[in-house]
């Protein structure tokens, strides 16, 4: 092969020991390849060499190489004035912005070498022959992206450090977006990030992928992890989607939907894994200009902001994608892709490495608490798991980041690659605009700084100067509080913990902080709490959506409406976000069960949720009232009932977590255990079917004294020491007065425990207990081991302290 490709001429596939050619197809090059064509280019081209047999879609395409490069600045004699420049930069005889223009104007004055630019055209007249899309002789849209060669490697992801060029048409064109792409390689932010990581600048070389244009500007495109990018937790696959080009994900510039995928069920054929929907704002869309090259943003119509994006054959298709991807390169990995209007197929037309959270430990878990309060000043998308505090800092334009003091809070409406040197001396930041994708995030997550992203108003509820804390250790949804906020963070190598006989759960309730937990050696989720998901993630009574008739306020009425859009049976919603909830919960520590309490609201709670006030009558006592089982085959409730019960279903039978396990809760007579085992078998929960266990709450004493004919209708007990120590010692659990004397210590309480666990080991069922007691009482605990529990379910958070209670509780023993 030639040095170069001439004109009409194109090159052969690239060998090892050839570095001379210019233009390469994607097809011809692989992850071997990366010194000469870039992580960018070099993982199109592995992905279409390794998996589009596969049925992995990837654009075709072609990459100019570092040769190339190398070349085009020896032709103009760009070099030696570069490496002048530079020397002035590190002397500090010259500033940064001054440098980054000199050298940028040199690479824009300069011309390609007639081979090479012979070489490109060659290559993508090729590429419209082979492309097949071009109408009348007029020529395809191609992406035109920067690929440099020490860009998207494991140990730094250059987050947008060079440009891209979108919707580029001709040949003319072409070449000029190339030339623009090599001068991007020296933007005052592409130097400061490569000061950052030590790489020297006269090394880099960079290579330009151009690539059909799929026509999303006619459906939708975004990115995808093969792992959770907050928690790190491996088996989640995390999709966000816009209408239009992709750019405007990537940039952060609007809100898009987000879907997830527990990717060990993909395997299951008749699982339909996708545990998160969350639908986006998608303000905007990027589109091909009207005529001729380039793009414009467009506002979309009230239709696409309702609409998801994609539907859920789609979210499946692109998360085996990803597990496929992630398979063949053996490492979590960050992609882009794109929906094809036209044609309504679906592409993925970049992947690199995932950078952040496959460095971490697998075995290391930092738990981070707040031990103070404060107003909440903002809210947004936590980005990380961490707690910061400082001053605020509120830059709205990045010509005024010199202002910035190094350890405060910077608050601004959006980064780009230009705010990173400031980003990098933040202890948090706060942006008005982006999402879990954008580049804020996206920085912050690799800096390690927690931040809290698209607050809307962040910039104008925080003034310059006051103190702040940055709280993202909660779950998806950040929080900016007035003021220092203690903390404490915890550390802890969780692959160090010694083994227990007793089954060490934990409790959940927020499915947005459930991956948070993945590391813990958990045997499971002892104790999920059904009215918490009902209350945070709904927030309208269930009866409300079955006879939205009978809600008398207009306002709950337009609320409900809001809260349901996108929704044709409002039902459905409640269905829908329920059971996707729950299943999310039942991830992290599948196939270990997950034990899913039906909802115990008491009427005064089920009134305070949307048109709540229609459907519930006031109560005198409402802990001893119309709660738990006794409301579950009432008529005031049944149809309520029966879309907690279809949420299970779905969560277990189309979602594919068998693993969850229903509780009963507040369950006062036998009697009232066959009425709710016949109501849920007329909803298709039918104990035994499907393998479905139903346990039942040990928390009022008649279930310890009838512990015999409980145990004949469920699989299991889980005790709830609150309960049962309020209606042992009849002392209010919420009684401030009696406080003192709430305690599930007391010998009385303690007799009905160990009655019980007696009773169910009789009838061969398990029997556990979730609650803080074993964490906040050593002795506690050593009497619950003593007695021979099966299992404790504890809070999250206490779970890495509490280890060590019951190892020594079992050494007692």
């Amino acid at each position: 092969m030639s040095a170069l490709a001439g004109e009409g001429q194109l090159p052969a596939a690239l060998g090892r020991s050839d570095h001379s050619a210019v233009v390469l197809r994607f097809e011809d090059i692989g992850m071997k390849d990366l010194p000469d064509v870039g992580g960018k280019n070099a993982s199109l081209g592995e992905l279409t060499q390794a998996l589009t047999a596969s049925g992995v879609a990837v654009p075709e395409g072609f990459a100019t190489t570092a040769f190339a490069y190398r070349q085009y600045l020896e032709a103009n004699g760009i070099r030696e004035a570069m490496g002048l420049r530079l020397s002035e930069y590190r002397s500090g005889s010259a500033s940064l912005r001054d440098t980054g223009a000199a050298i940028r104007e040199l690479i824009l004055a300069g011309e390609f070498p007639l081979p090479s630019a012979g070489a490109i055209r060659s290559a993508y007249r090729d590429l419209n022959n082979r492309a097949g899309l071009s109408r009348g002789g007029a020529p395809i849209a191609v992406a035109v992206r920067s690929s440099a060669t020490a860009e998207d490697l494991p140990e730094a992801s250059f987050a947008g450090a060079q440009e891209t060029f979108l919707n580029v048409v001709g040949e003319r064109e072409l070449l000029e977006a190339c030339r623009r792409c090599y001068a991007s390689l020296f933007t005052d932010r592409a130097i400061t990030y490569r000061e950052l990581h030590g790489i020297d600048h006269l090394d880099v070389a960079l290579s330009i992928g151009v690539q059909r244009m799929v026509r999303a500007d006619r459906a939708g495109s975004g990115v995808m992890f093969s792992l959770d990018t907050e928690s790190g937790f491996p088996r989640a696959i995390v999709i966000s989607a816009a209408w239009g080009l992709g750019e405007t994900v990537v940039q952060g510039s609007v809100e898009p939907d987000k879907y997830e995928v527990f990717s060990p069920l993909l395997a299951d054929p008749t699982a339909r894994p996708i545990i998160g929907k969350a639908l986006g704002a998608k303000e905007s869309k990027l589109v091909f200009a009207r005529s001729g090259s380039g793009t414009l943003l467009l506002e979309t119509s009230a239709a696409e902001r309702e609409a998801f994006v994609l539907d859920d054959e789609e979210i499946l298709r692109l998360a085996l994608w990803a597990v496929a991807v992630q398979e063949h390169y053996g490492r979590p990995m960050d992609m882009e892709w794109a929906k094809d209007g036209l044609t309504g197929e679906l592409f993925l037309v970049q992947a690199r490495p995932e950078t952040v959270q496959s460095a971490q430990s697998a075995s290391t878990l930092r738990v981070h608490r707040l031990t103070g309060s404060g107003p909440v000043l903002a809210r947004g998308a936590a980005v990380g798991d961490g707690i910061a505090s400082g001053n605020a800092c509120v830059i709205r334009d990045v010509r005024d980041i010199g202002g910035f003091r190094d350890g405060c809070i910077l608050v601004t409406t959006m980064t780009d690659p230009d705010w990173v040197p400031v980003m990098k001396r933040a202890a948090g930041i706060v942006t008005d605009h982006g999402g879990p994708t954008s580049h804020a995030a996206i920085v912050s997550r690799e800096l390690g700084v927690p931040a809290v992203v698209g607050t809307v108003h962040g910039t104008s509820a925080i003034a310059d100067g006051s103190p702040v804390t940055v709280n993202c250790a909660q779950g998806s949804e950040g929080l900016v509080l007035g003021g220092l906020v203690s903390f404490v963070t915890e550390e802890a190598d969780v692959g160090a913990l010694p083994a227990l006989r007793t089954r060490l759960m934990v409790n959940l309730a927020d499915p947005s902080g459930a991956f948070r937990w993945w590391k813990l050696p958990a045997a499971g989720v002892g104790l999920a709490r059904m009215e918490f998901i009902v209350s945070n993630l709904i927030r309208v009574h269930p009866m409300a959506l079955v006879h939205p008739e009978r809600v008398g306020s207009a306002a709950e009425l337009g609320a409900i409406r809001e809260l349901t859009r996108g929704y044709a049976d409002p039902t459905e919603y409640f269905v829908d976000r329920l059971s996707r909830g729950i299943a999310k919960i039942a991830s992290p520590f599948h196939p270990q069960p997950a034990i899913v309490r039906l909802s115990d609201f008491k009427t005064n709670e089920y009134a305070n949720l949307l048109g709540g006030s229609a459907f519930e009558e006031p109560e005198e006592n409402p802990m001893l009232g119309f709660r738990g089982a006794s409301r579950y085959h009432d008529p005031r409730y049944r149809e309520g009932f029966a879309l907690e019960c279809r949420a299970i279903r779905k969560a277990r039978e189309e979602l594919g977590f068998r693993n969850i396990v229903v509780m009963v809760p507040f369950c006062r007579t036998p009697r009232e255990a066959d009425a709710v085992l016949a109501v849920m078998a007329e909803e298709g929960l039918a104990r035994g079917s499907e393998g479905l266990e139903v346990y039942v709450m040990c928390e009022i004493p008649s279930n310890v004294i009838l512990a015999e004919q409980f145990a004949a209708r469920f699989d299991g007990f889980s005790i709830g020491s609150n309960d049962l120590t309020q209606l042992v010692l009849g002392v209010d659990r919420d009684s401030e007065q009696l406080a003192n004397l709430f305690d599930e210590r007391d010998d009385a309480v303690k007799a009905m425990i160990a009655q019980a666990i007696r009773g169910a080991h009789t009838a061969g069922i398990h029997i556990g207990i979730c609650g803080q007691g074993p964490s906040n009482h050593p002795d506690f605990a050593q009497f619950l081991v003593t007695q021979g529990i099966d299992s404790i379910s504890l809070n999250p958070d206490s779970f890495l302290r509490t280890v060590p209670v019951i190892a020594a509780a079992e050494a007692m023993d």
